[in-house]
């Protein structure tokens, strides 16, 4: 009985690590895709480099290797292998709950950064006359606002995406809603979202982290060693 619980338990393993794996070269295959596509100046210069298309590289790549780790060492049932993998899931929880927790401390501090960052990612986009193929545009038409604090930001003229009303006209009418405002308020709408995100990531890294202890003490109890 307790036989076929550990067999059920190493297969249920891999089947696992096997459909992350998938979603990570997926994540890897789109992350591609947006970075050949699409020129994106970023809206924070200092987080230029970690723009969504280099975010969804890095996190494939990350659920890659650890999944096919996690894959082979239940398949062989490698005890190095395991232990590697539980490490590393552990690892990684430490490093999402220390950011979280400090995201959560340094809120206040965290959005006098990111307000100083945006209004000199726009006064770049100004300066290079690129408003017109920036990331800014795509902001302004998801969140319906204009600029950071609001559309005298960007001065005279304004871009297109910033249009409201009467945008063929001579006094078009413009968002008056700055995107920091907007950004915010869409975090808040979403912070329900992304709590149970968290929580959900944690719960099966924690799963994944019992499963690799369990099948690492069965194969030291029954003298496997590092089988291969």
């Amino acid at each position: 009985m307790a036989q076929g619980c550990l067999k059920f338990l190493k297969y249920t393993m891999c089947v696992a690590n096997f459909l992350c794996f998938m979603c990570g070269v997926a994540l890897m295959g789109l992350g591609g895709y947006l970075m050949a596509t699409f020129k994106m100046e970023g809206l924070v210069p200092s987080l230029a480099s970690l723009n969504i298309p280099s975010l969804l590289l890095i996190c494939g790549i990350v659920i890659t290797c650890l999944s096919f780790l996690g894959f082979l060492g239940a398949l062989k049932e490698n005890r190095c292998l395991l232990f590697t993998f539980f490490l590393v899931l552990f690892l990684l929880m430490l490093v999402e709950l220390t950011a979280a927790c400090l995201m959560l401390w340094y809120e206040r501090k965290i959005q006098e950064l990111l307000e100083k960052d945006l209004k000199k990612g726009l006064n770049d986009a100004k300066q290079k006359n690129s408003t017109d193929q920036s990331d800014w545009n795509w902001v302004h038409s998801m969140f319906k606002c204009c600029g950071v604090n609001n559309y005298t930001d960007w001065g005279d003229p304004t871009p297109k995406t910033c249009c409201k009303e009467n945008c063929d006209s001579l006094n078009p009418t413009n968002y008056k809603k700055g995107c920091l405002e907007a950004l915010n308020e869409w975090f808040e709408e979403n912070y329900l979202f992304a709590g149970i995100t968290v929580i959900s990531i944690c719960i099966v890294e924690v799963l994944g982290m019992c499963f690799a202890v369990t099948l690492f003490c069965h194969i030291t109890s029954s003298g496997l060693g590092y089988k291969l």
